[in-house]
Parts: C-alpha cells; sequence; structure tokens
C-alpha cells in the first residue's frame, strides 16, 4: 500500500488506513511505503515541484521495496506531489500490478476538488492543458505552482502513463466514475469501490437529541449555509458542530449568539464515534463536488440517517432510501425543513441506515471488493 500523507490529516488518509485494517483482518500481509507533505517545507518549491513530475528517489525507494519481497499488487492511495508517477514504472518494472484509488480530481483539476470562488468548477475538465487553473492559480493559490500540477498530469498523458501503467482505477462513487469518464478517461477501467468504516462504532438510539455537523470548518463543507439555517429558521434539534478550519471565528460567534448552536472543536474519531450514534440526525451540507462523502457512511454505521446537500456523489449515497434526504446545496431554508423531517424519523429509519452499512461500508463488503479489484488487476498484468 502507498500513500503520500496531507500536511492535515483528512479522509483520504482515514480511508486509508481503514483499507490497510480490512485486509490485514482478513489474512492479508500488506506492507507500506509512506510519504509526508510535512517535508515540502525542508525541500523547498524547486524540488518539490520536480518531485512531482518525476520522482528519482521515490521509484528507486518502490522498486527496492518490490525487489526484497513477493508482492501480488501494488494499491497507491495518493502519489501526489512527493512520490509522483514514477512508481508506477517501477512496479511495472518488478512485474506488479498497479491499482490507483481515484480519491479525488487531482488529474482534472489541479485544485482536485472541482471548487472555485465558492462554486463548482470544471473550466478544466476535457482540456488539453489547465490553462484556467493555471491562470487563477487554483493549486495552492501559486500560478507556478499550477502550472507544475498541469505540466504532470499533461505530461504523463503524453507519454502515456495514465493509460498503461495502472492497471485499474478505483473511485469511491458512481458520481466521480463518470466524472473521469466524461473527460475521457475509459469507464472500463475504472471501478467503483465505496469507502468502508472499520472498525464498527455500533449503533445508537438517537437520544442525545441534537443535529450533528462533523467536518472541516470551510466555505465548500456548507458552513455557513449550515449556521444560516439555525439562526434564521429554527430547526427543532440543537446543533453541535465537530471540528475546526478557517471559519473557527464565524462559528465561535455564532454559538455565542445562539444557545441552539455548540462548537465542540476538533475532536478524534473515538469522540466523533461517540456523538454520532446519539445524534437526531447527521447534516453534510457540502457545496463543492464530494467523491463520496464519508460522514455519511459513518452515519448509516451509527445508526444514524443524514440530511446532504445534492453535491457530487452525495445524493447517490442516499438515493432509495428512507434514511436520508437531500435539500438544494446553500439553501438554508430547505435544510432545516429536512433536518426537522428526518429528526422525527422512528426506530425503522435508524435500523435501515444500520442495514445500509452493513450492505454497502461495512469490513467485510469492502474487503470482498478489495480482494475482487486486486484479483481483476493480477490476471490483466498477465
Amino acid at each position: 500500500m502507498v500513500h503520500n500523507r496531507y500536511k492535515q490529516r483528512g479522509g483520504e488518509d482515514v480511508s486509508t488506513e481503514v483499507e490497510i485494517r480490512v485486509l490485514r483482518d482478513r489474512g492479508h500481509d500488506v506492507d507500506t511505503i509512506e510519504e509526508d507533505n510535512a517535508r515540502i517545507d525542508d525541500l523547498g518549491i524547486v524540488r518539490t515541484g520536480l518531485r512531482t513530475l518525476w520522482s528519482r528517489e521515490a521509484q528507486r525507494r518502490v522498486a527496492d521495496a518490490l525487489g526484497s519481497g513477493s508482492y501480488d499488487v501494488m494499491h497507491v492511495q495518493n502519489f501526489f506531489p512527493l512520490l509522483s508517477p514514477s512508481i508506477y514504472y517501477a512496479a511495472k518494472s518488478a512485474g506488479v500490478p498497479v491499482v490507483q484509488a481515484l480519491r479525488n480530481f487531482r488529474l482534472l483539476c489541479p485544485a482536485a476538488t472541482l471548487y472555485r470562488d465558492g462554486q463548482g468548477c470544471t473550466d478544466c475538465v476535457g482540456r488539453a492543458y489547465p490553462w484556467p487553473g493555471v491562470a487563477h492559480g487554483c493549486y495552492r493559490s501559486s500560478r507556478p505552482a499550477t502550472a507544475v500540477v498541469g505540466l504532470m498530469t499533461v505530461g504523463h498523458r503524453i507519454i502515456g502513463t495514465w493509460d498503461r501503467a495502472v492497471d485499474v482505477y478505483v473511485t469511491p462513487s458512481e458520481f466521480a466514475r463518470s466524472t473521469f469518464v466524461d473527460a475521457g478517461w475509459d469507464r472500463a477501467r475504472i471501478v467503483v469501490k465505496p469507502n468502508a468504516v472499520h472498525p464498527d462504532p455500533g449503533p445508537g438510539d438517537g437520544t442525545g437529541g441534537y443535529a450533528l455537523f462533523v467536518g472541516r470548518l470551510t466555505r465548500e463543507k456548507g458552513v455557513e449555509t449550515l449556521l444560516r439555517a439555525w439562526e434564521r429558521h429554527h430547526p427543532s434539534l440543537p446543533l453541535r458542530i465537530v471540528g475546526d478550519g478557517p471559519l473557527r471565528d464565524e462559528v465561535a460567534a455564532a454559538a455565542r449568539r445562539n444557545p441552539a448552536i455548540s462548537w465542540e472543536g476538533a475532536r478524534d474519531t473515538s469522540e466523533t464515534y461517540r456523538m454520532m450514534p446519539n445524534a437526531g440526525v447527521v447534516v453534510v451540507p457540502s457545496q463543492w463536488f464530494e467523491t463520496f462523502g464519508r460522514v455519511v457512511a459513518e452515519s448509516f454505521a451509527a445508526g444514524t440517517p443524514v440530511v446532504v446537500s445534492d453535491r457530487g456523489a452525495l445524493p447517490e449515497l442516499v438515493a432509495g432510501t428512507d434514511h436520508g434526504l437531500v435539500y438544494p446545496a446553500a439553501d438554508d431554508q430547505a435544510l432545516a425543513r429536512a433536518v426537522d423531517l428526518l429528526g422525527a424519523a422512528g426506530t425503522d429509519v435508524r435500523s435501515g441506515a444500520r442495514a445500509d452499512y452493513r450492505r454497502r461500508f461495512s469490513a467485510a463488503a469492502n474487503g470482498e471488493l478489495l480482494e475482487r479489484i486486486y484479483e481483476r488487476a493480477i490476471e490483466g498484468e498477465r
């Protein structure tokens, strides 16, 4: 398992750790190679930029690791920016098939988010080179850095890396797969595998009587809409907000003004898992194109229904269920109404959420899918 960690721990890091644990619990031997973006400060801008295009160090590191053991597959979670696509070629030289997770839109959008200036943005999708992203400095608010990201994606497209060096791509949702397909990628080479929640946090009964938000306190996560819903429309359930981020001052101010809003600050996973089962409803008000929505799967594991915006993969996660409601993103009144409707639901809704977790997001379901994906990659390499 290969992963480039972010400076600030996020959903991709959690999902990587979960998959490693799921595989080991199923009896598989899993070795890891990790890089950490904390190194960027020491490397500097120029050396980091060069590594983004092609890292000889990472290529040698992977080649040495694969040469020291007998491996069936190399699963790359995130190679950006310090590992680079060079690691694929080390695997190919060793005859080891490659599975690449597509947990974000980096290969379509320099910012990886399809989000700019407070709204969804697809200006770079399908272009030969992401000029709009460079013009806006979408990666780290830097035009030179964004240009390097564009060179990485386009350069490796020209030399055939994305087509020939990876055996199977994995997205966490059909929405994410369709986005890549619409940009010209081969649907047949992309498999959908939802993220897992493991260990199982166990269900609760919602007797805490509150609505819960868990996530980064940022505009794209819909925090402003969330606050407006409780300050203007007064849902019947009080709101507890867990997380930290750039909008912390706005959240703290809202909590001081409104006794129905409380800000809990950042909490570790174990604390969050204790809060979710007691919540009447979990709210996911994102305004960008989520590739999955881990909080939704965690809520279902806790037996807690969810209210989600209509952005990205979120509607897909609750489609056809009675334990999830979708509202138009940024519509604070609709959000408040949805919270009131779902927050008043009975125990059948909670049991349905729990059953959905076991069927789609449990370790058992996820482990079986991973094994089938690896078998496909191995067969393709042969």
